[in-house]
């Protein structure tokens, strides 16, 4: 157990608490970029895809069962692994490759299919979920060793705000250029039979990708292997024991915050193109334009709070208030007849907003937790990682496998409700209420907070 948990550090440790300039940001922000673009890739179209050529809509909700229950495994595991040995760098290459190898086959043909000589659907599903269950381990890897490694950059609030600022508006980045990409290949690829719909979504797997692989390099040559743990606790590594952050209050606060947080915008994204298309019966566009506004608002939220000097008290006023335009705008949105679908582009501004604020105050509660207890930042966000993994997951497999989730209950002037409106607008402004409350309850201290040096808004 390491005693300096609430201790300042000494001597070489006191350069980590220098101000971060905008190359160190944004390099740092670029390392998600591949995992970011295929979990939005995971999220938006692996339903679509899977219904697409065949699978029953519960068989497609066991593909990505699979691969969420896959991911929150690993995440404990890498968690645990990069706590004892260090090199956030290296595992964070090693999950991108495992990333890259398999995302293909995610989104291609049924590989097991293909050995076995079989097309049942049995074998299909089967076949993708090794494949979904493959690529979300190379996930897991990357996203812990990612997110802890903030930790270890600065023991300052405001760098590790910024960081997770814009790594959050890579996010954003990513999830735009996967739209960009769909639209491309849509337009190119105009086809209708399983084969060309697998050719289909190959080229978009693999464009993504490609642009993901591009911005890992980006972060690998640009963002230098951390040394924090060494400055403070010496070359031994002497590791926190798990039981030490079980008898943290903060811990199972923060956990409630970020899963909550998680299953606000992740069930939310899953679920709005259908919400947009069925229920508000908008034009076709609207599935990618929504999203779209959603996106840029938070991206422009995302980089503007990194110009910010944080505070415990700053960070819980500002998730509030994210927390706040979900509960409005998810309220209004479950209520929104048809005839009223144009108020939806207001309503995505005010979530794109909300998410940002939430994604990047909860993130950063984290770090509040983790303090300088830096040999336990990566268990903190494997652990935090596997809540949010495995509830998004069964989350998700519930509302698609729900009897009559396609059905519709007509209440009169233009308003149906049908699961779908769960999904987008009620459960995630729950979430967000929960959370808010949480965090009210929450004693964030944090010291010595200074603003960059080199405003990424200059």
């Amino acid at each position: 157990m390491v005693d300096q948990t609430d201790g300042e550090p000494t001597g070489e440790a006191q350069s980590a608490e220098q101000r971060l300039g905008r190359w160190s940001i944004f390099s740092y922000g670029a390392g998600h970029m591949l995992n970011d673009i295929t979990a939005a890739c995971w999220f938006t179209y692996l339903l679509l895809f899977l219904t697409e050529i065949g699978l029953q809509p519960r068989d497609a909700a066991v593909v990505m069962l699979s691969g969420q229950i896959a991911d929150a495994l690993a995440t404990i595991f890498a968690g645990e692994l990069i706590d004892r040995f260090g090199n956030f760098k290296l595992w964070h290459f090693g999950g991108s490759i495992l990333v890259m190898f398999s995302f293909s086959s995610v989104f291609g043909g049924c590989l097991l299919c293909s050995i076995t000589g079989s097309n049942s659907l049995t074998l299909k599903t089967i076949g993708y979920s090794i494949s979904a269950a493959i690529f979300n381990v190379g996930f897991a890897f990357t996203q812990v060793s990612h997110m802890s490694m903030v930790n270890c950059i600065s023991l300052d609030p405001s760098n590790r705000v910024a960081l997770a600022s814009c790594r959050n508006a890579f996010t954003m980045v990513a999830n735009l250029s996967l739209y960009a990409i769909a639209l491309a290949v849509f337009t190119v690829y105009n086809v209708k039979t399983p084969s060309g719909i697998e050719t289909q979504y190959r080229w978009i797997a693999c464009l993504s990708i490609l642009m993901g692989c591009c911005f890992v390099a980006v972060f690998l040559i640009g963002t230098k292997e951390p040394e924090l743990k060494q400055k403070i606790h010496g070359k031994t590594h002497s590791r926190i024991s798990w039981t030490h952050w079980f008898k943290k209050a903060l811990y199972y606060q923060v956990a409630i915050v970020y899963t909550l947080t998680r299953l606000t915008t992740n069930i939310s994204q899953a679920f709005i193109a259908m919400y947009v298309i069925n229920d508000l019966q908008m034009i076709q566009s609207s599935k990618a334009l929504i999203p779209a506004i959603i996106y840029i608002c938070s991206f422009m939220v995302s980089v503007s709070l990194q110009e910010m000097s944080w505070t415990g008290w700053r960070l819980k006023s500002f998730f509030t208030a994210g927390a706040i335009f979900w509960i409005f705008s998810g309220a209004a949105m479950f209520v929104l007849p048809s005839m009223m679908h144009n108020w939806m582009y207001l309503f995505s501004v005010t979530i794109g907003i909300a998410n940002a604020l939430m994604m990047v105050t909860g993130i950063s509660m984290q770090s509040v937790l983790v303090g300088h207890d830096l040999n336990g930042c990566a268990f903190v966000s494997g652990s935090l990682s596997f809540l949010d993994k495995l509830s998004c997951g069964i989350a998700l497999f519930v509302l698609e496998s729900y009897p009559g989730s396609s059905d519709k209950k007509g209440l009169g002037a233009g308003y149906d409700l049908s699961i779908t409106r769960y999904g987008t607008a009620l459960i995630p402004a729950s979430c967000a209420l929960i959370s808010a409350v949480v965090s009210y309850t929450m004693e964030l201290e944090m010291k010595n907070s200074k603003s960059l040096v080199e405003p990424l808004l200059v």
